[in-house]
């Protein structure tokens, strides 16, 4: 994963360039398929997460590890969490948020840490559906659209 200070979202695809956007993300061939355009989790609880295992002598995860797209600062993973189902905006684009991110052992196994699963249990982010094509960047904020 690399940091970007802008990407370009895609309605129908997500990030312009990602393993998702182009088909070969490692769970791109998921059956049921998932909405899977863009990936977001809260810095908060990626903070949270940590804080666990440094207090269990176990490493941190850095924001980059969690294999996320998008880190979201200013706003709990519970409050994200809370948007499944809603429209919200980033920056000008908006999204729909689909379903939570729920832990796998994928971050772990390719950072070489261990408990990811548990340290990031309700705190492992949100994915959503892009509705509007643009360009996001970094300090954007999100805002939960109000629907008419």
């Amino acid at each position: 994963m690399n940091k970007r200070e802008s990407a370009r979202l895609i309605v129908g695809a997500g990030i312009e360039g990602d393993r998702y956007a182009l088909g070969i993300g490692a769970f791109s061939g998921s059956i049921p398929a998932k909405v899977r355009d863009v990936s977001l989790i809260a810095l908060a609880g990626i903070e949270d997460a940590n804080q666990e295992l440094e207090a269990s002598g176990l490493e941190a995860y850095l924001a980059s590890e969690t294999r996320r797209n998008i880190v979201i600062e200013g706003m709990s993973s519970d409050a994200l969490n809370q948007l499944i189902g809603k429209e919200f905006s980033l920056g000008f684009i908006r999204l729909r948020a689909t379903e939570l991110c729920i832990p796998c052992e994928r971050p772990a196994k390719l950072s070489e840490k261990p408990n990811f699963l548990s340290a990031f249990k309700n705190r492992g982010g949100i994915r959503a559906q892009v509705l509007d094509s643009g360009d996001i960047r970094v300090g954007d904020q999100l805002n939960e659209a109000l629907l008419a």
